[in-house]
């Protein structure tokens, strides 16, 4: 790239940062845009980028910031001031600024990556019977269903891995011209974007929350309203965080009620603000999450099956997910993205016995609700719920958040002037009180396996308590 390109980038850069080039350019104009040069395309990776930008940028003064760095806009969010952008300089992220971009690419290239695997435990079931849903039992739907069912008006975005389109318990329910695929960070709707390919867990998710309630299969949280896929799970099983942004971003412009988000932002378990690129994650995913919010989108997160007190994470030994993990120092400005934004409601999950489950992670102040998530110790073990084709069981925190999130669906169903906020006030109000355990020995060790405090109405094992589908639809 010529030098004055990369001169003028760096100067274009340095206005942005200190907020001066938005009040010098009138809102009309459009700046001076260099065009790609044959210098500048470099002989690298074609890599993705997240870029944060200050806030009010127009989509011009980005671009042509991006175009300065040798990179091409792939979309911009002007609501949050969030490109994402490719190049194959490898100049570029030097050119941007390490503050204010960062490329899970990159660093999967740097640690030629694995598939992804996944934490959730799947058992085969040997038949299928909606009686078999304890987990419904437990949080009181069938009751609730006698009440009603959900709105059609009602509308839950499932952040997943795609969902089957042709299930029979999930076609009524899903809304084809409301899903995407966002696994460029920009939404595709081309059906093919939006359905699973290689893994089952959303449409999983997408039955605990809405299986129809048909006398047939199993029977969901709120089987009267509607679903939409949105494809943030790659092939390999990873969830960048532009792909995240990308749902959140799709869910608002959608008018979405409701977004289920059943996994943690890679490739870190624990996202620390300290870190620059870390940082960049975290700021784009926060944004986006908040103007979903502001759109009167409530987010509802998994809080992860790590086992870990996330108010006091310590270490963390699984990141970075897609390379070789080092354990590392990590504290409280590290956090689980989504489950831990200030805007989402985080889910930790239980057994059948209403007892925290060994795997799920916890924390005061990081756990909103609980739900049942199952465990394979358990003497009803896992979760059932739809997979493609069939049924299937699983357990872990994944689980536990669509029941909180149905459970928040026939809240919106029946109290519909709620926004955001008080969607996740009330399920936290109408949640069932559970104490800490007196005991939490689980393998009968004589050591507890994890230490629950606050007090009973709100503690670090299950926040406000058990999710409640019949208070949802009564009080």
């Amino acid at each position: 790239m010529p030098l004055l390109h990369r001169a003028r980038a760096a100067a274009m850069t340095a206005l942005l940062a200190a907020g001066c080039l938005a009040a010098s350019l009138p809102a009309a104009a459009q700046p001076w845009v260099s065009p790609v040069t044959p210098e500048c395309i470099q002989p690298g990776p074609l890599l993705r980028y997240l870029v944060v930008f200050s806030q009010l940028t127009t989509p011009a003064m980005a671009d042509a910031e991006i175009t300065e760095a040798c990179g091409t806009t792939t979309v911009y969010y002007p609501e949050i001031s969030v490109a994402v952008a490719t190049s194959p300089d490898p100049s570029f992220l030097k050119l941007i600024g390490p503050q204010r971009a960062y490329s899970a690419q990159a660093e999967s290239v740097k640690r030629s990556p694995k598939r992804k695997k996944d934490d959730t435990e799947l058992l085969r079931p040997s038949g299928v019977r909606s009686g078999e849903q304890w987990d419904m039992d437990l949080i009181k739907a069938p009751a609730a269903h006698e009440v009603t069912t959900g709105s059609k008006s009602v509308v839950v975005g499932v952040l997943d891995s795609g969902v089957d389109a042709r299930h029979p318990d999930l076609a009524d329910a899903l809304a084809p011209e409301l899903s995407a695929g966002c696994l460029t960070g920009k939404p595709d709707t081309t059906p093919s974007a939006w359905a699973p390919t290689t893994s089952p867990h959303g449409t999983h998710v997408a039955g605990t929350i809405a299986a129809a309630d048909d006398g047939r299969g199993v029977v969901g949280v709120a089987p009267g309203v509607r679903i939409a896929s949105v494809k943030v799970v790659d092939d390999e099983g990873f969830i960048y965080p532009e792909y995240a942004v990308c749902g959140f971003m799709w869910a608002a412009a959608q008018g979405m009620t409701i977004t289920n988000n059943s996994y943690f932002i890679d490739p870190y378990l624990f996202t620390c603000q300290s870190e620059p690129g870390q940082r960049v994650i975290y700021e784009a995913v926060r944004r986006a999450v908040d103007y979903a919010t502001s759109q009167n989108v409530l987010t509802v997160a998994a809080a992860g099956n790590a086992a870990a007190d996330l108010s006091r994470p310590g270490r963390d030994s699984m990141s970075p997910t897609n390379g070789d993990a080092q354990t590392r120092p990590v504290d409280s400005t590290c956090v689980v993205l989504p489950a831990q934004l200030k805007n989402v409601v985080g889910v930790s999950a239980v057994e059948s016995t209403k007892t925290k489950a060994g795997y799920s992670s916890y924390g005061l102040g990081a756990i909103d609700v609980t739900a049942p998530g199952g465990d394979v110790r358990s003497p009803n073990g896992c979760v059932l719920s739809t997979v493609p084709s069939g049924y299937d069981y699983s357990c872990g925190t994944s689980m536990a958040a669509p029941h909180a999130a149905g459970v928040a669906a026939l809240i919106a169903s029946t109290h519909p002037e709620a926004d955001a906020v008080s969607l996740g006030r009330m399920l936290n109000v109408q949640a069932e009180t559970l104490a800490c355990p007196a005991d939490y020995d689980l393998n009968g060790t004589g050591v507890q396996d994890a230490f629950c405090t606050g007090y009973s109405e709100y503690n670090s094992f299950y926040g406000h308590g058990l999710v409640d589908a019949l208070a949802a639809v009564t009080k």
